[in-house]
């Protein structure tokens, strides 16, 4: 059983980022920028494929990698994980993650903990099953999962979704959301295995009124039967984060529109 990165990254001449990633598996780096082409290289053990495109969008480039590490190339790597360009890895951590699968044989995802400034301590405190209510707290380089699960399932990222696509974020939500939808089982395993660098977000610009749209519709997306509730309950209990940005009754209207423009478009 081998391991495959699967990594989205912008404007890269070549695969050095992997290195400043502690990437030591084999890996697949998409790279979103003003050129096309692929190059497979094979550097020690590993190997890896640099491909550049010109097509935009993070969920784009994630179901890019998915296809790719399906080739031939990568037959031998069962398992694949999410990777940002601002994740360090844990020297071992593609032994945490290939023996996490090997505990769980019947896991179809596993979702692991990566440090970063908002979340310094992981989601559960013991390894076991991850319902909808924790995969809110999930972001898409914390998910691992059985290449042939997803392959067999039909299981992509909302390309609507996520940096680059309509709606700025949710996208690892939806796809955790959809998992759970199709009856695959996804595990927590608390284990640290990367580091999130201390970077500028790509996505997060405020509590603006895009902010909300954009919730507001992930939320429809994720589970029309519960998407009045969760866009309440955010309403609520996020009011002390954004009410400097925006006002309470504004933020409804805005994550109502964005759940209006999913019903119009389903």
């Amino acid at each position: 059983m081998g391991l495959c990165v699967l990594l989205s990254a912008m404007h890269q001449s070549d695969t050095s980022l992997l290195r400043e990633l502690n990437i030591g598996c084999d890996a697949v780096l998409i790279n979103q920028c003003d050129t096309q082409g692929e190059t497979l290289t094979e550097e020690g053990a590993r190997r890896l494929l640099f491909l550049s495109t010109t097509d935009r969008g993070l969920s784009k480039s994630r179901n890019l990698a998915v296809k790719k590490a399906s080739e031939e190339a990568f037959d031998r790597d069962d398992i694949c994980i999410f990777c940002d360009n601002d994740c360090v890895y844990e020297d071992d951590s593609p032994k945490r993650i290939l023996e996490a699968f090997d505990r769980n044989p019947d896991a179809d995802i596993i979702v692991f903990f990566i440090s970063r400034p908002e979340r310094r301590s992981p989601v559960m405190k013991s390894e076991g099953p991850m319902g909808r209510m924790a995969s809110f707290k999930i972001f898409s380089p914390e998910i691992a999962f059985r290449k042939k699960s997803i392959l067999e399932n039909a299981l992509a990222m909302d390309e609507r979704f996520g940096a680059g696509g309509t709606y700025g974020m949710g996208e690892e939500n939806i796809f955790l959301f959809d998992a759970i939808a199709k009856g695959l089982k996804i595990v927590y395993c608390p284990q640290k295995i990367a580091t999130l660098s201390q970077t500028e977000s790509t996505w997060f610009k405020g509590y603006s009124d895009r902010y909300f749209v954009d919730r507001g519709a992930g939320y429809q997306r994720m589970s029309p039967a519960l998407s009045v509730f969760f866009i309440l309950q955010f309403a609520v209990r996020k009011y002390g984060l954004y009410k400097n940005d925006n006002g309470f009754f504004r933020a409804l209207k805005m994550m109502f529109k964005g759940r209006n423009e999913i019903l119009r478009n389903r």
